[in-house]
């Protein structure tokens, strides 16, 4: 009897063990390409949507393609046979230990044990994606793929037999389902009515209240014949048939009549639709195209000027948040690096949205061999590569490193390629020196703005480098830019103008002084406090030095001047800036602002009466100013594992706000007696001024200099000091 309860023990154990064990959860599958790949479908999709008054306009600088063949594998040791359904977009084949299965098989049953799995996929006209789904054995970003340089690359970043290239990584828009392929995918839209409609020569007027994106619909139209229609950011724009930007003209038969959608994007605020023939309709209406964002970053203050400009600013990011972060609404609707660099700085403080930020920086790089600077424009190569640290320490997001770093060697190698004699960076044929929009901007010889942005770029890769492991490379980089940074001085300052000069051309420096270079090396922290003080008094305060009218190089001069604690004069430059368009009836902030111009000469750009964009990404600077320089909130590690808060009234009586990070939100509240502080993340220091020794529960206060203050902060808790401003 002893003996049968022991075996009837040991069998209830091991069916307990065996038959009641807790399964394993189910993988999530999902589609998944060659890295990049995507992006740049996508973006060529998006770039080439753009028309001119009807035209097919695209961009102006190479285009790349997907890879066409795409082999993915997996390896997988099965504790017992398992079906799997694929899902493939474009023709496929399938292998299991090299061994090829007949057919295109949609199912497939791999054996217990240790296999490799192959799926070769080829597709020309869409990215040729996969999706596998099982419960162990699922389409994810532990896929190894190649485009059959049999170079096998895994989630790590390695390869099998070489190094130097990328990760596979899933969909940045988590495409879970099986029959929504990543090449449907398509932004919502939601119905949007007309605030109103008024009879305007001969045609009606359609006014949606504010600046907008999306489809217009023509409701019961009915007839034969024309309908036009004239898109305007301004009411101007739209009353002029002649030289609005963008326009449709749609035939009308019976085949088409009905309710109507047109099939292209617009912007605009106004629509002038005429008729021709017999066509009539019974109403109007649009479609509002979105990316779906949440908009985590938040600023009040009891200026309400202040509050209206940071609204109008976050709905301005967010219409030309889209596929990828673009430059404008009406036009480019490209992407552009410069653009795109603030727009990911602007994000961080107010969707922080990452997918959006790697697909917008791999459509940028493209793929090798380079041939050209990104979007032909020196500058913005740099800022290409300095946006790239700047997600890093934002996100510390290591992963997208490893996976980007090959193309940021392969493009510097290129920029390092194109140095003159000197070892500097010279506008070659072909190249476009920007800088910014500016009459009478010299872009002629050696800029020194462009040997800055050229140093910063060797800086990030040369931590990109040590994050990677390359510490050959990084050294190397570190070097570069010490020497660089060494000839920018030597070159530029000039001890009589107190500041860096704007060129040297012909081996002679220029005496014209500039604000671009000069501001940028103050947050760069490239400039010593006796060197910073002299750039802020003889040229951002300088009214002789020509003034900056782009919200662009304005969000870098600002930016600057708050860097240095001049936030009572950055308050009262955003309300005459930013409260300058609002008070001219912009819903949108502007490519461009010049306070001197009046009437519809503030629609006016590259020679065209309605040339200049009313929705410009780079309008939108004072979420990222009002986030990081007036609530204060900074990483200072990767990913906010640490971070500083250093609030600046700068002239308002308070304010409060949240600031978005990877794990959740920084939420602080400042008025001249009492500051509240808590957080969902890292470690971070409140460091403020106070008149009197301030006082706080459950925290420990510390001086660290005359008024100065600090108090650490841990994740969730919340802290409320007494101070005195």
């Amino acid at each position: 009897m002893k003996i049968k309860l022991t075996m009837t023990a040991l069998f209830l154990a091991a069916f307990f063990t065996i038959g009641f064990a807790k399964p394993q959860p189910e993988k999530q599958a999902t589609w998944i390409w060659y890295p990049g790949d995507y992006d740049i479908w996508l973006g060529n999709k998006m770039q080439n949507r753009r028309t001119e008054r009807g035209a097919f306009f695209p961009p102006f600088w190479r285009l790349y393609s997907h890879y066409v063949l795409v082999d993915y594998m997996k390896k997988a040791d099965l504790p017992e046979a398992e079906e799997i359904e694929i899902y493939a977009e474009g023709p496929y084949n399938v292998k299991i230990d090299s061994k090829m299965l007949p057919g295109m098989p949609r199912k497939v049953t791999v054996p217990a044990g240790s296999h490799t799995i192959n799926i070769k996929v080829y597709s020309q006209e869409v990215v040729p994606a996969l999706y596998v789904k099982g419960s162990l054995l699922a389409s994810d970003s532990s896929w190894t793929v190649t485009y059959e340089d049999k170079e096998w690359i895994d989630a790590s970043g390695k390869v099998s037999d070489q190094s130097g290239t990328v990760r596979l990584n899933a969909s940045s828009w988590n495409f879970n389902d099986p029959l929504s392929p990543p090449s449907k995918f398509k932004l919502p839209v939601e119905p949007m009515a007309a605030v109103s409609i008024t009879k305007e020569n001969g045609g009606a007027l359609v006014d949606f209240g504010k600046e907008t994106f999306g489809f217009i619909k023509l409701h019961g139209v009915a007839g034969q014949g024309m309908v036009n229609l004239y898109y305007g950011e301004s009411r101007e724009e739209a009353l002029s048939l002649e030289f609005c930007e963008t326009l449709d003209r749609i035939e009308i038969t019976e085949e088409n009549a009905g309710d109507l959608t047109l099939d292209h994007s617009k912007a605009f605020r106004y629509v002038n639709i005429q008729t021709e023939g017999n066509v009539r309709y019974d109403s109007v209406s649009m479609l509002y195209e979105y990316l779906s964002l949440e908009y985590r970053g938040k600023f009040r203050c009891n200026d309400e000027q202040i509050n209206t400009i940071w609204d109008v600013a976050a709905y301005t990011m967010h219409l030309t948040s889209r596929e990828f972060f673009i430059d404008g609404i009406k036009r480019d609707r490209w992407v552009w690096s410069g653009d795109a660099n603030q727009s990911y700085l602007m994000n961080y403080y107010l969707f922080f949205d990452s997918p959006s930020v790697k697909r917008t920086i791999n459509l940028l790089r493209g793929k090798d061999p380079v041939s050209s600077h990104i979007n032909t424009i020196m500058d913005y190569s740099f800022y290409w590569f300095i946006s790239i640290y700047d997600y890093y320490l934002h996100s510390g997001d290591k992963a997208f490193i490893q996976e980007i770093y090959p193309k940021m060697k392969s493009m510097m190698d290129f920029c390092l390629g194109r140095r003159n004699q000197h070892g500097l960076m010279e506008g070659l044929p072909g190249d476009w020196v920007f800088i910014d929009w500016a009459d009478g901007l010299s872009k002629q010889g050696e800029v020194s703005f462009e040997q800055l942005l050229f140093a910063r770029s060797l800086e990030a890769m040369a931590l990109c480098a040590e994050i990677t492991g390359d510490l050959e490379s990084n050294k190397y980089y570190k070097e570069l830019a010490s020497d660089l940074k060494e000839k920018l001085f030597a070159i530029y300052w000039s001890d009589e103008k107190n500041a860096l000069v704007h060129s040297r051309v012909n081996g002679r420096p220029t005496s014209d002084v500039t604000r671009y270079a000069n501001m940028f090396a103050i947050f760069f922290d490239y400039l010593d406090n006796g060197k910073k003080q002299a750039v802020k008094e003889h040229v951002l305060l300088n009214d002789s030095v020509q003034r900056i009218t782009t919200p662009y190089m304005r969000f870098y001069e600002l930016e600057a001047l708050s860097a240095m604690g001049e936030q009572d004069y950055v308050l009262r430059e955003i309300k005459d800036y930013w409260g300058g368009m609002l008070d001219l009836g912009a819903t949108s902030f502007w490519e461009k602002y010049d306070p001197a111009e009046s009437g519809v000469e503030h629609y006016a750009m590259y020679g065209r009466p309605f040339g200049k964009s009313l929705c410009h990404a780079w309008g939108a600077s004072p979420i990222y100013l009002l986030g990081k320089y007036f609530l204060g909130v900074k990483p200072t590690a990767p990913g906010y594992r640490e971070y500083v808060i250093e609030p600046e009234l700068g002239g308002l009586e308070w304010m409060e706000g949240a600031v978005p990070t990877p794990e959740g939100d920084i939420r602080v509240f400042v008025n001249d007696r009492r500051i509240s502080v808590s957080a969902d993340t890292g470690l971070g220091i409140l460091r403020f001024k106070s008149r009197i020794k301030p006082s706080v529960k459950g925290a420990t206060i510390r001086s660290v200099g005359e008024r100065v203050y600090e108090i650490a902060i841990e994740k969730g808790k919340e802290y409320e000091i007494r101070y005195r401003r």
